[in-house]
């Protein structure tokens, strides 16, 4: 049941199509963008991944290091210490590390289809301990007092949720962690329901638990309480291996409603919907049984990781969500849905 209007310019944007932002390395991927309108454009926050030019029998990957500087380590291919055999994290003697580094950079369109790099907004890097293995997968919640950016930090303590705020796209105040590991998929309500802030998120627990979308309130968006799980992998669906929040809910005069990735035991990531009280976001009032976007073209099934569709980035005019997505952990993809009918397919 894919009801996603894909755009026919699809994709909207490659690795090709951007110069490399760190010195001597390449564009391996770009990945799931947050989205946002300002001075009237649309405007994509992309996360960026970037590795070396890889040398036959080697693996070279980028990190930073103590002093904050970008250090490449190589191991070769024939390494009994070294499993490669996934294409985005691989583990060398019992520790892991992502075989990219990722940051966020911004490009904007006048039509939503067209991106391109505006001058004198710079991109965001990672900074500090937990962030050596990069940043990725930003949110953009658009509030009356500016922009919150919630996204994944990584470093080799761990995956958290960090906060940023802005009002000008050039000036930041880097808040820190605000959800510690292991957590990601952090999508803030872009008002306040009853004085307070609320947020969905995605702690981790492979050995008791899952990967499972939980809600959370606060009073200021960086102390976080009350929480409490929502949605669960559904063994035998399209989501039964995880599940995790994409942009930020979207006010309907059903509740919230709630665009979220699934993937199966295969790694096939497709899209559903989450029906939320519009008083209460604690409650959910129905789920989609079947996705409402798969990965069905060519672009969505290969690529540097593929059989993926991920959304955390869309915005709204009427009854139309204009949503970008990555698809296959490479490209950027634009596609349409109706709020009207994702709620019809809603039980």
């Amino acid at each position: 049941m894919d009801i996603a209007k894909r755009f026919p310019q699809n994709p909207l944007l490659r690795p090709a199509d951007l110069k490399p932002g760190i010195k001597g390395m390449e564009i391996t991927c770009l990945l799931n963008p947050g989205v946002f309108r300002y001075n009237g454009k649309v405007w994509l926050l992309l996360r960026v991944a970037e590795r070396p030019a890889q040398v036959e029998g080697k693996i070279s990957f980028p990190v930073y290091n103590s002093k904050g500087e970008i250090e490449i380590l190589s191991f070769g291919k024939d390494d009994p210490d070294l499993d490669a055999s996934d294409p985005r994290v691989i583990n060398y003697k019992k520790k892991d590390y992502l075989t990219t580094l990722s940051y966020l950079r911004l490009v904007c369109s006048d039509d939503g289809i067209r991106f391109y790099e505006p001058e004198g907004y710079p991109p965001i890097f990672g900074k500090g301990e937990l962030e050596t293995f990069g940043i990725e997968d930003c949110r953009v919640a658009t509030m009356d007092d500016g922009f919150s950016l919630t996204f994944t930090e990584v470093s080799e303590f761990g995956v958290g949720v960090g906060l940023i705020r802005t009002g000008d796209w050039k000036n930041f105040t880097r808040e820190g962690m605000i959800f510690p590991p292991h957590n990601k998929d952090c999508a803030i309500f872009e008002e306040k329901i009853n004085g307070k802030y609320y947020a969905l998120h995605r702690p981790s627990s492979p050995e008791l638990g899952g990967n499972y979308i939980w809600v959370a309130e606060s009073p200021d968006m960086i102390h976080w309480g009350r929480h409490k799980c929502i949605a669960t992998s559904r063994p035998d669906m399209w989501d039964s291996a995880r599940v995790g929040a994409g942009a930020a809910p979207i006010r309907t005069e059903k509740g919230w409603l709630e665009i979220y990735h699934g993937a199966n035991k295969n790694h096939r990531y497709c899209l559903g919907a989450l029906l939320l009280d519009i008083n209460d976001p604690t409650k959910v009032l129905a789920r989609s049984t079947e996705p409402i976007m798969e990965p069905l073209q060519p672009y969505e099934q290969t690529g540097f990781f593929g059989n993926v569709v991920f959304t955390n980035g869309h915005y709204i005019d009427g009854d139309t969500i204009y949503m970008y997505y990555g698809a296959s952990d490479e490209v950027i993809c634009g596609a349409t849905l109706s709020v009207s009918e994702i709620l019809s397919t809603l039980i």
